[in-house]
């Protein structure tokens, strides 16, 4: 386990580091990892996010801009940060509702919605820019439960947390909104 663990997150950074090369891109958003340890012995995984943090403002201008139905539109599929696409890491196989991601590397993307489901992307083509979203490599689509912030959020901020019943949660927060994707750890 840890030989594949030490594998994967060395794929990861050659991936990510290489991506500036091999898109020709100049980065415009700072960018951040998250990680964290979730599930209950034996079924413990490490899950990393990797992503552009772009602001609520326009970087040529500093205007303010409206994020989800205008930068980001609704009901289409859209990048889930900046520059190269996000990239999710997970150790091991993950449980959303009725689907299983396998343990390995992808692509996160959203397609948000304003009066439906919004849903979270897992796409396995790895290693691009973030655009154009490339729907054809789907691995699967969740559903996000869609909330309210209680103060607003002017730069992309992406958790994934640990509940007390030992599962994962992965939120999505910018402007004043909040998508939420709980998971376990498959055993």
């Amino acid at each position: 386990m840890k030989k594949f663990a030490t594998l994967l997150l060395a794929f990861a950074a050659l991936a990510v580091g290489s991506l500036p090369l091999v898109a020709q891109q100049k980065r415009v958003s700072p960018h951040e990892s998250v990680f964290a340890r979730i599930g209950e012995r034996p079924n413990v995984t490490l899950v990393s996010i990797t992503y552009g943090r772009p602001f609520s403002k326009d970087p040529k201008t500093g205007e303010k801009r409206v994020i989800w139905g205008g930068l980001v539109k609704w009901d289409k599929a859209d990048r889930l940060g900046a520059d190269e696409a996000t990239l999710f890491l997970t150790q091991r196989p993950l449980v959303f509702g009725d689907t299983t991601i396998p343990a390995g590397a992808y692509t996160l993307y959203i397609v948000p919605s304003a009066t439906g489901p919004s849903k979270l992307a897992f796409s396995t083509n790895i290693g691009k820019w973030g655009t154009p979203v490339d729907e054809k490599s789907d691995l699967a689509r969740i559903e996000l439960v869609k909330g309210s912030l209680v103060a607003p959020v002017d730069q992309l901020t992406i958790n994934i947390g640990k509940t007390p019943d030992g599962n994962g949660e992965i939120k999505i927060m910018w402007e004043a909104t909040v998508f939420t994707a709980a998971f376990s750890v498959k055993k």
